[in-house]
């Protein structure tokens, strides 16, 4: 009988199996190797793991196994002490084409989070960080500057407004009694000018005017101290009112003024150079809406870079990256050929050779340069082939490639132009996303002047790089510092078994199969399982002899967390390595199914 401490398996039958029986102990590293069709397969996926699959299906509820379909007892008298097991095999196993190496090994589940939590948004026109202000911005600088007096002002855009005269009624209704313009004026006077309607050009609502303390911080108690301006100290309870007063105002003057306020300073006289400037100066407008360049952004958000949901997902892709249309390399099959030689193959001929000599005509207005090879052409030279420019007329326009296609479609009924449709149709990169997969305004947001389309298009040792020099804020290292941790630990793992040469926007149904076992690997090591069995096959095929010692370490490190490793194996290194080595035989078939060796390979 098992003591806990061991899989005993008694008299195994299946394929050429011969009345196998073998203890394996538990949590150790074990290598079963021997020549091709020994057994040892058989014992190791076809006993073992189906066993241990089969037990752990039975574990499950009536409900949720007639999902699983029926799961055959292997043909052995007796399996004791088996835990649930996990067979990483040499094959792809998904089919999936949104599966890719960073959602695969949950790095891009932490990307999400990092780029949620202290991602900057940049506008793609003037390049400026988009910021929403707050009411802390908004008291930071009422407290700058020593300001005698502050006025706070909603913005009611009251030039463009049409209803001035039922605005003021209202106004009037809800309490307030001033405007101000230059200085506070009193509403009442503003609605005699109706009759001429002869109004100031500027004119905000005034929600609240104070007197400002100066305030200093004291070191010893840590908290912030008020004084008045003939120098008396202001009380606690007093200053906390106060806060609660400015508070309360600047969150009104921001829901009046649609997300828009002013801060209007006064100083008393023989101020400082910069007080001066501010009382010549001045409003100070704050906007807590975010947006920048006529533009409104969204801000940033977990599902906003999920390509599997419709948040994040590109519309026009569906977040594949990749859609039927145009190829780019059936357009142009020969990238080492010039523009004027005819790169551009839907273009040659007689008739269609029109667009060619049209664009050959144009392309020095634009900077395109027709006589060097297609591939030597710039990202933005290729643009103005692909999409063209308008001119001030025709004849100085470039048509191009997509907006010609267009005209086929259009055309389609006549059969040469479907023909041609379907000739150059294929799987081509998304020209929406650009092969993101994600919305635009994803990739606004960056962290470290990248976004993250960006960093999973770098190969693995130069996104380990790009974390270890990423220069944070102590705030944003205390929020994302546990998510860059996780990540980090995961590229470790990779690099550890050899596959630092992988970009993780690399799709999981493209990888060889050693490749996507020891990425399965990775994320078992990931996902921080113990007291369970994983069974592997040949996991060093493919693998570089110089990586074998990390791949060691790696399943090493699988048994120091609790775990039970069967490898099925021929390397010398791995089988040295092993804490226990079993090896199958004598030969192969009806000839094999045997233990011709149990124990240390030294």
């Amino acid at each position: 009988m098992s003591d806990g401490n061991s899989i005993i398996i008694k008299k195994a039958k299946v394929n050429n199996l011969k009345d196998v029986t073998v203890e394996i102990p538990r949590g150790k590293f074990v290598v079963m190797t021997g020549i091709s069709g020994s057994g040892k397969s058989s014992l190791a996926f076809d006993t073992l793991f189906a066993e241990g699959q089969r037990r752990f299906a039975e574990s499950l509820s009536s409900y949720a196994r007639q999902f699983l379909g029926r799961m055959v007892k292997p043909d052995v008298e007796l399996i004791e002490g088996i835990p649930p097991a996990i067979a990483i095999e040499q094959k792809v196993n998904t089919r999936n084409p949104r599966s890719t190496v960073a959602t695969s090994t949950e790095i891009y589940d932490y990307l999400r989070i990092i780029f949620a939590r202290i991602g900057r948004t940049y506008s793609p026109v003037s390049g400026k960080e988009v910021k929403c202000h707050t009411v802390n911005d908004v008291l930071e600088h009422v407290f700058s500057g020593g300001a005698s007096t502050v006025y706070l002002l909603a913005d009611i855009s009251w030039t463009e407004r049409e209803d001035k005269v039922e605005l003021m009624l209202s106004l009037k209704e809800e309490g307030y009694s001033r405007f101000f313009t230059d200085s506070p004026v009193r509403i009442e006077e503003v609605m005699k000018m109706a009759e001429t309607g002869d109004y100031p050009e500027r004119l905000y609502l005034l929600v609240d005017r104070l007197r400002v303390p100066s305030v200093s911080w004291n070191s010893d108690t840590g908290e912030a101290e008020a004084f008045a301006q003939d120098g008396a100290r202001i009380p606690q309870i007093e200053w906390e009112d106060l806060c609660t007063r400015l508070h309360s105002s600047i969150q009104t003057a921001f829901n009046k003024g649609d997300g828009t306020m002013l801060v209007k300073k006064e100083f008393q006289r023989g101020g400082t150079e910069e007080n001066q400037a501010e009382e010549e100066g001045g409003f100070r407008k704050f906007v807590n809406r975010f947006e920048a360049d006529g533009m409104t952004f969204r801000e940033p958000d977990e599902y906003m870079f999920s390509f599997n949901s419709p948040l994040g997902a590109c519309p026009v892709c569906g977040g594949l990256g990749q859609m039927i249309g145009v190829s780019e390399d059936l357009v142009i099959p020969d990238k080492s050929k010039s523009i004027y030689d005819g790169a551009i193959a839907c273009w040659r001929g007689e008739k269609m050779g029109w667009f060619k000599d049209h664009l050959v005509m144009n392309a020095s207005r634009y900077g395109v340069p027709v006589f060097e090879p297609y591939c030597n052409l710039t990202d933005e030279q290729k643009d103005i082939v692909w999409n063209g420019r308008r001119g001030e007329t025709e004849d100085d326009s470039i048509i191009g490639i997509s907006e010609f296609f267009r005209w086929v479609d259009a055309n389609k009924y006549k059969v040469q132009y479907k023909y041609m449709l379907s000739r150059y149709s294929g799987k081509t990169v998304c020209r929406d996303c650009g092969g993101s997969r994600l919305r635009k305004e994803a990739l606004y947001v960056k962290v470290g002047g990248k976004n993250i389309h960006e960093l999973l298009c770098m190969n693995v040792d130069s996104l380990v790089d790009f974390f270890r020099n990423l220069s944070l804020t102590e705030y944003e290292r205390a929020i994302v510092s546990k998510a860059i941790g996780e990540v980090m630990t995961r590229l470790q793992y990779i690099q550890d078994v050899g596959l630092s040469y992988l970009t993780l926007n690399r799709a999981s149904n493209t990888l060889s199969g050693g490749e996507s076992q020891r990425i399965n690997l990775v994320t078992a090591l990931g996902s921080s399982l113990v007291g369970s069995l994983y069974i592997l096959d040949e996991p060093s095929i493919g693998l570089h002899p110089r990586d074998t010692d990390r791949l060691i370490a790696v399943l090493k490190r699988l048994r120091d967390i609790g775990n039970t490793v069967v490898v099925v194996e021929h390397d010398e290194e791995i089988m040295r390595a092993a804490d226990l080595l079993i090896d199958m035989g004598p030969y192969a078939g009806v000839n094999g199914g045997e233990i011709v060796f149990k124990g240390r390979a030294d």
